[in-house]
């Protein structure tokens, strides 16, 4: 039965930043995750060199075919991403460009759900505004409810373990995860 399907998902993280709150909450996405649903962090945006031209036509470079490989064979892509300046982290926007520019681009047709969080009122909503702009073009087939946005993330993770430890945060963001199943098993 299409229900029972077990479902694989990977997280991409649109932060560098060694105490990411965004990282944070990407860790947390597993033990969040409905039964059957198993996820699966890819390589971090940072290691993508910057995007060029001149180096796609001297082939794509190692990270990025394998990240283009591990989007194929999931089910469904997490973004968990912060807000810098109203918009997309650029090295997140570096990374999609690379994985949009491979051949048959794996965004197209792909489950796609957004997550961000800040430490201020908003929690990121800009940049999820500016990503579903960019997902349109890549024709993603993104979830549009329910959202996943934390605003003062700094008072929902313990300080100490990284943890996100805020009932209130885990429950959205699991029924989020459970949304994200159901959207891709439909």
């Amino acid at each position: 039965m299409a229900q029972d399907k077990p479902l694989h998902f990977v997280v991409m993280v649109g932060s560098l930043r060694e105490g990411s709150f965004n990282a944070a909450i990407a860790r947390t996405l597993p033990a969040l995750a409905p039964e059957g649903v198993t996820i699966e962090p890819l390589p971090s945006v940072g290691e993508f060199p910057l995007y060029n031209h001149d180096v796609q036509d001297n082939g794509f470079p190692p990270i990025v075919t394998a990240t283009v490989g591990a989007i194929r064979k999931a089910d469904g892509v997490i973004i968990v991403t912060p807000e810098y300046n109203h918009s997309i982290p650029g090295v997140l926007k570096n990374a999609i460009d690379w994985i949009s520019r491979s051949p048959n681009q794996p965004f197209a047709g792909k489950p796609i759900a957004l997550e961000s969080a800040s430490t201020g009122l908003y929690g990121g909503v800009r940049a999820q505004l500016h990503l579903r702009h960019v997902f349109v073009y890549l024709d993603g087939r993104l979830l549009n409810k329910p959202e996943v946005i934390v605003p003062q993330v700094n008072m929902k993770i313990d300080p100490a373990t990284g943890e996100l430890t805020d009932p209130a945060t885990r429950g959205f963001i699991a029924d989020q995860l459970n949304a994200l199943a159901a959207f891709a098993r439909g």
